[in-house]
């Protein structure tokens, strides 16, 4: 129960936060009046801002390999051209308008509420995430207390999160996508056991000849080998 009786006269404030983070009829208790977002949604809004970058950061690599991935029943794997990503959600939340952009117009209302000037440019959506969390997780204090469009922005962190982790959590059931054959060359030519990879990670292994293919950069040099090996092929053919 609330700390203090109903007053059949009086509206007791409530939390601004709004469908994305509760009920909007929980009131504030005694200590909280004068905010506009109570403590516990406040304490909810800065766990997920701070789950952002690492979310963030499995998107991004999603996005990376669906960029060379091959579908099941997709084109060869040699395709100059890879097809459609599978997962175009993916590719719009670590694109220009995704995850940064929304993070930055959030930044921006609180540095014009704050008389500040705007978010100065921060680079790449991978570089500039980490740094709008940084400033959101710092002034989270401020907007619960004294920034009136704060509701409608806690909603918004809430539902940026949410559409984040679903996305994660849906690649990560799957789990691998397919990337074509291995390259690696043996006795009597290359290996060409087919090759998967999990969504969340660029490291490869082949698990007929035991190849590996642990990093970024590597990553690249596979999907170049592949497309010498298919070169070859068409060669051959023609």
């Amino acid at each position: 129960m609330h700390d203090d009786p109903a007053l059949d006269d009086y509206d007791w404030p409530t939390c601004a936060a709004g469908p994305e983070a509760g009920p909007r009829s929980h009131q504030l208790w005694t200590d909280e009046l004068g905010r506009l977002v109570c403590r516990p949604c406040e304490d909810k809004t800065l766990a997920r801002i701070v789950e952002l970058p690492s979310l963030f950061r499995q998107l991004n690599t999603t996005a990376a390999l669906m960029r060379g991935a091959r579908r099941p029943g997709g084109g060869s794997s040699g395709s100059k051209t890879p097809p459609i990503p599978p997962r175009l959600e993916v590719l719009a939340l670590v694109g220009p308008g995704g995850v940064a952009a929304r993070l930055r117009d959030i930044e921006d209302s609180w540095r014009k509420a704050l008389g500040w000037t705007v978010a100065p440019w921060r680079g790449s959506p991978t570089q500039a995430v980490p740094a709008h969390v940084t400033f959101l997780s710092n002034n989270l204090p401020w907007a619960c207390d004294a920034y009136e469009s704060v509701g409608q922005d806690v909603d918004d962190l809430w539902r940026l999160h949410a559409e984040c982790t679903a996305i994660v959590n849906d690649e990560r059931k799957p789990g691998r996508v397919q990337i074509g054959a291995c390259p690696v060359r043996g006795e009597d030519g290359p290996c060409a056991a087919p090759l998967t990879a999990r969504a969340d990670s660029h490291r490869v292994h082949c698990g007929a000849c035991g190849s590996r293919w642990e990093t970024l950069g590597e990553w690249r040099e596979l999907r170049a080998a592949q497309e010498r090996v298919a070169a070859e092929a068409a060669g051959v053919a023609a």
